[in-house]
């Protein structure tokens, strides 16, 4: 995968989320409400992680990566592995990626990341060659 450009990180608003939810100004109920295709996207597409939930700490957290872009057609959208995005990376228009930490047992979900991947549509490049390995 290629570096990723405008990466936007969401550590700030995670900190006061959680510190929300500290406080009682926002409830548990309130900050762990993943949904069913979140939870299920955890399972099939997630990138385990070492970090505890920061809720329930009974679990470490998996991070769910979710692509969108008008040049992806029915992909876009939808949860994708890292060598899925890898390959669209190689092969697709310019996309973003929104990465979102989940914890399967007590459904806290926060988006964590986003950036943006794929060939440049503002350079007017078009589609980037596809890298071929050397002999």
């Amino acid at each position: 995968m290629r570096n990723p450009r405008q990466v936007v990180d969401y550590a700030l608003q995670r900190r006061a989320h959680l510190a929300d939810v500290a406080a009682g100004r926002t409830s548990t109920d309130d900050a762990c409400d993943a949904g069913a295709y979140l939870l299920q996207a955890a399972s099939y597409h997630g990138l385990p992680t070492t970090t505890p939930c920061p809720i329930c700490r009974r679990e470490e957290l998996t991070n769910v990566s979710w692509v969108f872009g008008d040049r992806l057609g029915p992909v876009s959208g939808s949860a994708r592995s890292a060598d899925e995005i890898a390959r669209l990376d190689d092969a697709a228009g310019e996309f973003t990626v929104h990465v979102v930490e989940v914890c399967r047992t007590c459904r806290w979900n926060h988006l964590v990341q986003s950036y943006v991947l794929g060939a440049d549509d503002a350079s007017g490049s078009g589609r980037r060659r596809r890298r071929t390995a050397s002999p």
